[in-house]
């Protein structure tokens, strides 16, 4: 008899254990940390109105630093939640961006139909641009997401690099990539004001690829009259992988529809550049930036950047390279290598070493 109520609660403490453990056999997750750290040791003239030049060491020479979290839960079926937590971080100074999470901090679901994600990321223009750009968005040495020319400019021309509040799809499809972002404004008294919305399609094959993408950008004060500032933006790039070299051409056509009228606000921004693979460690990128503002406010400063990057992979993670850049305004207008940086003097150039490593 006892041994027969032994073998019973055996079993039944069995069951309970199989019971408990059913979740974690079929939810698999995982969490993984990374991140970009790079600093560059850098020479530029003309860093104020005297003309002087600053030796200094500045984070993000090649691409910005910053450290993430990413992770994802088998749901089955194929279907995956999804989540990704990106900060920036100085890595001159140790200091945190603006806002802690403010590259990346969303949720959502990834499936044979794609991913789906709510809050906080890079913009569907950002991300299907970003092959096209031989520099990758260095923020010393590329103008693909914003021109270099701020002091004489009230306004730049550039690309809606990071969106809250979103709603972002994007999905691929043998050689057929699709995406779409689109950002509530939350402005009271207004269901249209703030928004943020773009559309895009990619196709690859073989050694060819190329990308399409049109958005907008509401502003989010509206004018007495009830409207509000509009900006458009279409861009397209091409590249070919000629190995070893790989070839990139790509534009962003703009244009800024003022609320209180007026003429509007239009440029062209346009880049070429290469990569030659010399060898498996070693590659030369150069790369040409030239901004045509064809009205608006300085209208005939047509700045242009020209930028040449050698690097030396160490590892697969670490890598060493050198940049030099310069930059010309136009027409007597002031510039900066930097997308950042205001400008001085109707040139500007730099050199410098720096190293990456990524975890």
């Amino acid at each position: 008899m006892n041994t027969t109520r032994t073998l019973r609660l055996n079993a039944l403490c069995a069951g309970l254990l199989a019971l408990c453990a059913a979740p974690s056999a079929f939810a698999q997750s995982s969490v993984t940390v990374y991140g970009i750290a790079d600093v560059l040791m850098e020479y530029r003239d003309h860093m104020n109105a005297a003309g002087d030049h600053r030796f200094g060491v500045t984070s993000g020479g090649m691409n910005t630093s910053r450290w993430g979290l990413r992770g994802s839960e088998d749901l089955g079926g194929g279907l995956k939640a999804v989540f990704q937590l990106e900060a920036e971080v100085g890595m001159d100074t140790g200091a945190a961006g603006s806002s802690f999470w403010g590259r990346q901090a969303n949720v959502g679901l990834d499936g044979d139909f794609g991913r789906v994600i709510v809050g906080r990321s890079y913009s569907t223009t950002y991300d299907f641009m970003l092959p096209f750009d031989p520099m990758g968005y260095a923020p010393f040495y590329s103008w693909a997401t914003s021109g270099g020319q701020i002091a004489t400019l009230p306004r730049k021309d550039g690309m809606v690099t990071g969106v809250s509040n979103l709603i972002k799809y994007q999905g691929t499809f043998g050689p057929v990539k699709l995406g779409a972002t689109y950002a509530l404004g939350e402005v009271a008294g207004s269901d249209s004001a703030g928004r943020f919305f773009s559309l895009a399609g990619g196709y690859t094959a073989g050694p060819f690829a190329a990308a399409l993408v049109v958005d907008q950008r509401n502003g989010s004060t509206i004018a007495a009259n009830g409207r509000y500032d509009k900006e458009k933006a279409l861009h397209w790039g091409v590249s070919y992988d000629w190995k070893p070299v790989k070839l990139f051409l790509a534009q962003r056509v703009y244009k800024k529809e003022f609320a209180t009228g007026g003429a509007n606000a239009k440029s062209t921004m346009t880049w070429l550049g290469a990569t030659w693979q010399a060898t498996p460690a070693i590659s030369l990128t150069p790369a040409v930036y030239f901004q045509n503002i064809s009205s608006g406010a300085s209208g005939t400063d047509d700045p242009r950047l020209f930028a040449l990057r050698a690097k030396y992979e160490l590892s697969k993670r670490t890598s060493l390279y050198a940049v030099a850049s310069t930059a010309k305004s136009g027409d007597g207008g002031v510039v900066s290598v930097s997308r950042d940086d205001n400008g001085f003097a109707d040139s500007q150039s730099s050199v410098g070493l720096g190293i990456q490593h990524r975890f």
